[in-house]
């Protein structure tokens, strides 16, 4: 099996890669590269993002061709795919991050800024927190729910439709922090950073 992970030059993945690398022991073959070729090829391919939302899309949108490989990846051949941070925060129509961005428009909703109660919660939101989850998934499976995970965002990801949204947590309101349409997956926390249970998420990913 083939996963790619997509490097469009979205900040630093190196803790993305060696997770995924570490999890997979050989067993899987990890790609990271943005080769259109590669992509399409891949049974998997995970979105990381790191920095604005807008910095993320016009990364994205800088690499002829990569955007209507993901939309034929994701949407039309309805493989696998799992966006972290920015990757998830990138399925939205449109984000409002430095400036209004349209997004890749796979599962309909905003990204806003949290509102963080005029200064009550600082932010970014940062570090250690429980997630909630509230459906049923295949990549949380064997994952007790209230678990930690690991997160550093200042935005979230608010869809339209709410019963795609797989977990959430708590941080001045309640922040969807992952969801699953289909095939399509995203957490708004970081898997590659979040100890064990976050190595259990990238393991029931790779296991799909």
């Amino acid at each position: 099996m083939n996963v790619t992970i997509v490097d469009y030059n979205s900040g630093n993945i190196s803790s993305v890669i060696n997770s995924f690398k570490e999890v997979a022991k050989g067993k899987v073959n990890i790609e990271v590269t943005s080769d259109l070729n590669q992509i399409k090829s891949s049974d998997k391919v995970v979105l990381p993002g790191q920095g604005s939302f807008k910095s993320c899309v016009d990364a994205l949108n800088k690499i002829s061709g990569l955007v209507d490989t993901l939309n034929e990846f994701a949407i039309n051949n309805k493989k696998p795919l799992l966006g972290i941070c920015v990757g998830l925060q990138m399925f939205a129509n449109i984000g409002y991050e430095e400036t209004e961005t349209k997004g890749l428009g796979w599962v309909s909703g905003k990204v806003s800024k949290i509102n963080n109660q005029h200064g009550k919660f600082k932010l970014p939101h940062i570090g250690w927190n429980q997630i909630n989850i509230v459906k049923e998934s295949k990549i949380f499976k064997g994952i007790e729910n209230n678990s930690h995970m690991y997160f550093v965002h200042s935005y979230e990801f608010i869809p339209e439709d709410k019963s795609v949204i797989s977990a959430t947590t708590e941080y001045s309101s309640i922040i969807a922090c992952s969801v699953e349409k289909e095939n399509i997956y995203g957490t708004q926390f970081h898997p590659e950073k979040s100890d064990k249970s976050g190595l259990k998420m990238i393991d029931n990913f790779l296991k799909l």
